[in-house]
């Protein structure tokens, strides 16, 4: 089983690495950009068969490890 998780940098905080690459989008022509923010793509190949033993066993790893659950959210997606 393939999973495929998205952490992205929750709402009201300030992303640095985001404004940099607006910044740098509109220095090379790109005008029609509002706002840019960055996150994290992770993929995961699983052992485990069961969907909901997976779902339980990746949300626990982005709880410990893989998001910074305080800043960050994440989304799963199994495959």
């Amino acid at each position: 089983m393939k999973a495929r998780i998205h952490v992205t940098l929750k709402n009201g905080v300030l992303d640095p690495q985001g404004k940099a690459i607006e910044h740098a989008l509109g220095n090379l022509g790109f005008g029609g950009v509002d706002a840019a923010r960055q996150g994290k793509y992770i993929e995961l190949d699983l052992v485990e068969t069961d969907r909901d033993a997976a779902h339980a066993s990746v949300d626990e790893m982005c709880r410990k490890l893989l998001a910074n659950t305080v800043i960050e959210n994440y989304s799963i997606e199994l495959e």
